[in-house]
């Protein structure tokens, strides 16, 4: 099947000069799962500066993007490497030597920031966050207030929606309408992709739309939200992407090993992003038996 034309469908490189220095982006996956690796590294190319990332929990494309200088504010919900492979070491030295702004607070309480950016409303209310640690490190914050409720007379935390300026997602397919079928866990893929103005997909495989149709239940992000389409085989390497390949451990540990200190985290960054041309050059670095060997169990989608 030939596959239909589509403005949407661009390099990576032009994908990513749609964001404009400065801009709030939003990183989807979670932790070693789904990242956005291969948009990451476009961004490290193109010297983007002064981002304002948000993120569930910490990752590797947020400790790239910290580490390599391109953000100025970091919006999560902590985050390590998973604890058998490492912390997220630029990101939480950036933190201790206040070289970024952080804004921490639970997983949930990022979920429900960008629902309520996605529902188009300018808060929402939680309990979850009530009398803990995370209030109190946030109690200077313009965007979480304590609020009595004028129904009930309950203590209320009312949080600022999350309204990114653009989503990125790793997806497993997307078609060339934008529809993107995402499998496994979700986490805050919906309410992050609706909640952003726009959204920049890079995905294993572009296919026809006539085969969205067939199962329009597994598309997660619709079309019409999406500005952007990138063909990006292994774009959530060395990360895992459900059904496809298991993340590759032995570059986790290489980059987590590096990222310890300055030098050596540049000198990844040198090899690996700015040492390569693209994506493609990336994975040829990789090799071809590595990307085999993690290809995952077709029974157990890892």
């Amino acid at each position: 099947m030939k596959l239909k034309t589509s403005d949407k469908i661009m390099s990576i490189t032009d994908a990513i000069k749609l964001i404009p220095d400065g801009a709030q982006v939003a990183l989807g996956g979670w932790v070693i799962n789904r990242c956005v690796i291969a948009l990451t590294h476009e961004m490290i190319r193109q010297k983007k500066r002064n981002l304002i990332v948000t993120q569930g929990v910490g990752a590797m494309d947020a400790d790239l993007l910290v580490g390599a200088g391109c953000v100025k504010r970091y919006i999560y919900a902590g985050g390590s490497l998973e604890p058998s492979i490492g912390p997220l070491s630029r990101i939480n030295e950036a933190n201790i030597n206040k070289e970024i702004e952080i804004e921490e607070y639970s997983g949930l309480a990022i979920c429900f920031k960008y629902l309520a950016g996605a529902l188009g409303i300018p808060y929402i209310p939680t309990k979850s966050l009530l009398g803990s640690d995370i209030q109190n490190m946030l109690s200077k914050s313009t965007n979480i207030i304590e609020e009595t409720c004028p129904f009930t007379g309950e203590k209320l935390l009312l949080l600022r929606a999350l309204n990114p300026d653009f989503a990125l997602v790793h997806a497993q397919r997307v078609d060339t309408e934008g529809n993107a079928d995402i499998s496994g866990a979700l986490w805050d893929t919906k309410e992050m992709a609706r909640a952003a103005k726009k959204v920049i997909i890079s995905a294993e495989e572009i296919v026809d739309p006539e085969l969205t149709r067939r199962t329009p239940e597994r598309t997660i992000i619709p079309g019409y939200r999406v500005s952007a389409i990138v063909h990006a085989p292994y774009g959530a390497h060395p990360s895992a992407l459900y059904g496809v390949y298991d993340y590759d451990h032995d570059h986790l540990m290489m980059y987590a090993t590096a990222a310890r200190k300055k030098e050596t985290f540049e000198n990844y960054v040198n090899e690996y992003v700015l040492g390569v041309k693209d994506h493609w050059e990336y994975l040829k670095k990789i090799g071809i038996k590595k990307l085999v060997e993690i290809r995952a169990d077709p029974l157990l989608g890892y």
